[in-house]
């Protein structure tokens, strides 16, 4: 299907006759509409909503904790506008999207019968308090019962009144350890008196939480901490806090009860906070906390990592609402930590050599300066005093050389003697620079050999590929395992001996949730009528291509190759490519086994300059006609060839590739080589296979009219942009399809170019983005324009929900209004989430019939009850084997549903769109068009320009993005215009 790179110099007008109806006769039609729950939300609200965001207390996590988008429970007092109301675009006509009218002068339309002309501008979307997500239509009965156990804990709604306090601590205090043990101190002075024998749970910055009142609406306390880093025998600084405590609220528990129990659409987000802290409130003061988890040494014993790092095993744990009540959600986590080593062996692990007798060079130094810049250490050569220090910079000198100023009359003394005579410590390795502590200002050197990092300090920074192989083989779990340690971890918490879980009468139990699951039914899939098979039914989720042949297997009769690695021979590339020849044709392709020039042999930091000699040389023996595919072989570890090699070929030289890493050339696998064809198919415009069902009009809600099936998701790289992709299947086979990317600012979730305007001095107001620009390529290669939308929105979090479907879904609405007064296709807007930490556990795991080889459950199983939310539209389902560790379903929440989908109806087509991945010959454990949506996005990211100091420092394998922005504004750089025969696959990587 073809694909339109978003250019503003590409944009088609229509011209457009609005329907003609009376202004007040479409009101009442929007307002029955909504009372119908049909209105979508609208364009001019949104505002209200952002800033209401900005002002709420203050709190880090606030829209996280709120769960389900923040949402307060007054959200229904306001109502809600609808979007589509008949608009006039003034734009040309165009054969896709036909319409009548008669162009002017000016370039708007001429309106027969009067009407009205709405601006379409974009603006940041309404949001409506009133805004409802799609209830539940039922649940599903399709598939085949069976009982699974998930990691929910029943918890017991407690019978008392909760009430939140707020605390002002002065002088200010940003760490929230700090504010704890401020808070420790004052409970431990005044819990049998002023607090009224009350256990407070605390959150670390403003609120303070009681099961019952305190004595008083407002009190003041002077507390006294003693600073904890000066050890035991040195002086001790002690430092006296005025703490305000004052009354502001009562949460309703009556009002979650209500929820809980599906009487009422409104979570109480404040008692959900409140209940959450308490439970987190014992293991906030045990160990390391890291978002909504725990971790400590002492849970497992650390694995090293490699380079300074170390994995520390922990435990998540969340509190939810769900149609059993109130759940406790507990899984297993890993995080890196870095090691609390002495720094001088800390450096010698990060530089892999030497450090204790050998000068540290230039790019030494860079890497130890930006390995310890802000980690804190403690000073070991001063014997119980164990002060700690914050690492700001690196010396450049050595040690030997360093001297300061020790009085006025700027006397010198060097750092040797300093620590000689006033520790009695003898610096040894004094060929090493010492670490700079403090500001910039007023500077003071450690010696490296006198520090040793402080233990407990998470690192967050990118891992190196062995690093991350390390971390996979300490994380990865079997389903059986797991589920061990997590039962294990709920009775080492032992939450009924909890003091602040008795305070508030929360009880937990300590059994896994049961849950009534179903195992959907795989799809029959369609191949060739030429194959000894002609269809195939999957079994546990798999199958292969032994006797079958490609749907539309593809021509490719010019290749080339180019070898990157040295240790790839000529004539071992020679025999992989005619192996991979012979796969292609044997899978269905029509594959030319000759390349048009001999395999080419190149360094790979020159990879612009052989990609385009190669092209050169091609099209010079082809007499002008251009490359249709390029072989390429990588080395194992590439650094960022690969994505420079993506972002040449791609953006400037035009040429589709398949990349292929060293180890597969030598140990030529025939699975392998069978799912490289399979790439390489799609990418050359055919298609593998198809959902037979599909072919036979029998796909319920898609085949029956033209369905246009969205999957969008948003990356971030580390710096610079980030790079929104959207996908569209094509109809009515949906195993193909078209795809759009756009750069947009810099950790902005919201897919700003679905839908954009602009003026043009010539034509006026121009409509454009990749919502628009795919409804016409739908038009272009069906014949028809689509008359249902599904959209799968990936990358989102329960904080975003309302915002996302807010903008988004008004962003479908105005691109669908700008090609057609009135087309206002039904939409069903579903979210898809794979970063959650529910896990389901087979309920015998010795029942080899209930689980696969991995010992997970089976493909296909859903759940849409009991742990799942108690009255939206969300299920689980796992729609693929497992291979290693502990297989983690996917979440769909149905945010809006104008296409009525029962429960059977859209788990089903998830889960058979589920099977129809071209990459390979398994189900996927994400809907392909999100999953595609993903890859795209990723793939954007090579298209911009690596900054390669960046690179060579960290060395990722990834590029960083470097963000262009003018003096006080944050700039967007577009992305670069992608080649057109690379537009349509650039997803299939």
């Amino acid at each position: 299907m073809p694909i339109r790179q978003m250019k503003e110099n590409s944009e088609q007008h229509f011209v457009i006759k609005p329907q003609v109806q009376n202004s007040m006769t479409q009101v009442q039609k929007n307002q029955k509409n909504l009372q119908n729950g049909k209105g979508p939300p609208t364009q001019n609200e949104s505002q209200n909503a952002k800033i209401n965001q900005h002002n709420s207390p203050p709190s880090k996590n606030r829209g996280r904790r709120r769960g389900r988008g923040g949402r307060k429970s007054d959200q229904s007092d306001i109502p809600m506008r609808p979007s589509s109301r008949p608009c006039t675009i003034v734009e040309k006509s165009m054969s896709e999207f036909p319409a009548i009218g008669k162009p002017v002068e000016n370039g708007s339309v001429s309106v027969e019968n009067g009407g009205n002309v709405c601006a379409m501008d974009m603006g940041f979307p309404s949001s409506s308090k009133s805004l409802r997500f799609a209830p539940r239509p039922g649940f599903g009965q399709a598939g085949t019962k069976c009982i699974v156990k998930a990691n929910h804990f029943f918890a017991q709604l407690p019978e008392k009144d909760l009430n939140q306090y707020d605390v002002t601590i002065t002088p200010e205090v940003v760490s929230r350890s700090l504010n704890r043990s401020i808070m420790a101190e004052l409970v431990k002075l005044y819990k049998e008196s002023d607090l009224g024998m009350r256990l407070p749970a605390y959150d670390g910055r403003k609120c303070l939480y009681t099961a019952g009142e305190l004595p008083f609406t407002s009190r003041e306390f002077n507390i006294k901490i003693v600073g904890e880093d000066d050890g035991m025998n040195g002086p001790k600084r002690e430092r006296e806090y005025k703490v305000v405590i004052k009354f502001v609220a009562r949460a309703n528990l009556h009002h979650l009860g209500q929820f809980l129990s599906g009487k009422c659409a409104d979570a109480p987000q404040e008692a959900l906070q409140i209940l959450d802290i308490v439970l987190r409130e014992l293991s906030t003061k045990k160990y390391c906390a890291v978002g909504r988890s725990f971790f400590s040494p002492d849970i497992r014993k650390p694995q090293r990592l490699g380079e300074g790092l170390e994995s520390w095993c922990g435990f998540y744990q969340s509190i939810r609402p769900t149609q059993m009540g109130l759940s406790l959600n507990i899984d297993m986590s890993s995080a890196v930590f870095i090691e609390p080593l002495p720094v001088i062996e800390y450096i010698a692990q990060l530089l892999g050599k030497d450090v204790f007798s050998r000068i540290l060079s230039d790019s030494d130094r860079v890497k130890i300066k930006k390995a310890l810049r802000g980690v804190k250490v403690e000073v070991t050569h001063r014997g119980n005093v164990r002060r700690k220090y914050r690492v700001s910079g690196l010396t450049s000198q050595p040690t030997r050389e360093l001297v300061f100023p020790v009085d006025d009359d700027s006397n010198m003394k060097s750092v040797v003697e300093y620590f000689q005579e006033m520790y009695g410590f003898t610096i040894q390795h004094t060929h090493l620079p010492c670490l700079q502590v403090g500001n910039q200002k007023k500077a003071n050197y450690l010696p490296m050999e006198a520090c040793k990092i402080v233990e407990g300090q998470r690192y967050t920074k990118r891992l190196n590929e062995k690093q991350i192989t390390s971390l996979l083989k300490v994380t990865c779990q079997r389903p059986k395992d797991r589920e061990n340690d997590i039962l294990q971890t709920v009775r080492k918490n032992a939450y009924d001996e909890d003091p602040y879980a008795e305070e508030f009468g929360i009880k937990i139990s300590e059994k896994l949730a049961c849950v009534e699951a179903r195992i959907l039914p795989a799809p029959w899939l369609k191949y060739h009528d030429t194959g000894k098979e002609k269809d195939c039914l999957p079994q546990v989720g798999q199958w292969n291509m032994m006797n079958k042949k490609m749907i539309n297997g593809s021509t490719v009769s010019r290749w080339a190759c180019i070898n990157f690695s040295r240790s790839v021979q000529e004539s071992v590339a020679r025999g992989f490519c005619n192996e991979l020849a012979q796969m292609c044709q044997i899978s269905g392709m029509e594959y030319n086994p000759e390349p048009v020039i001999p395999i080419y042999s190149a360094r790979p930091e020159h990879v612009e300059k052989a990609l385009k000699h190669v092209c050169n040389a091609a099209s010079n023996k082809l007499k002008g006609k251009e490359l249709e595919l390029l072989l390429v072989i990588l080395p194992d570890s590439n650094g960022s060839l690969y994505g420079d090699l993506k972002r040449i070929c791609e953006t400037d030289l035009g040429l589709i590739t398949q990349c292929c890493l060293t180890k597969h050339v030598f140990k030529i696998n025939k699975q392998y080589l069978a799912n490289v064809a399979l790439k390489i198919n799609v990418k050359m415009g055919g298609r593998n296979t198809v959902l037979l069902d599909a072919i036979s009009c029998r796909i319920p809600l898609v085949s029956d009219i033209p369905t246009i099936i969205f999957g969008a998701d948003v990356t971030h790289p580390e710096n610079g942009e980030d790079s929104s992709p959207s996908i569209a299947a094509d109809w009515p086979e949906v195993t193909k399809y078209a795809g759009l990317v756009c750069a947009q600012a810099h950790r902005q979730e919201l897919i700003q170019d679905l839908f954009k305007t602009w003026h043009d001095p010539v034509r006026g107001t121009v409509s454009g983005g990749m919502i628009r620009d795919l409804l016409i390529s739908f038009r272009k290669a069906t014949g028809q324009k689509p008359q249902r939308i599904i959209f799968y929105r990936d990358g989102v979090s329960e904080g975003q929900f309302y915002q996302v479907l807010l903008y988004e879904l008004d962003a479908i609405r105005k691109a669908c209004a700008s090609l057609e007064p009135n087309y206002q296709p039904p939409v069903t807007f579903v979210i898809v989430q794979k970063r959650h930490h529910t896990r389901l556990f087979a309920n015998n795991h010795k029942d080899r019939s209930s689980i696969d080889k991995s010992g997970n459950i089976l493909p296909g199983t859903v759940v849409d009850s009991k742990i799942c939310h108690p009255t939206e539209f969300d299920f689980y389902l796992c729609s693929h084997a497992g291979i290693q560790g502990t297989s983690r379903p996917a979440h769909y929440h149905v945010l809006w549903d104008e296409n009525h989908f029962t429960a059977d109806g859209i788990q089903s087509l998830t889960n058979n769109l589920c099977y129809t991945y071209a990459r390979c010959t398994r189900s996927v454990s994400v809907v392909p068009p999100a999953y595609y949506a993903h890859l795209a996005a990723f793939r954007a990211r090579f298209y911009m320009e690596p900054d390669l100091q960046e690179n060579n420092s960290t060395g990722g394998s990834q590029p960083s993005v470097r963000a262009t922005r003018g003096a006080g504004e944050v700039g967007v750089r577009p992305l670069p215009a992608v080649k057109d025969n690379v537009k349509r696959v650039m997803f299939y990587c």
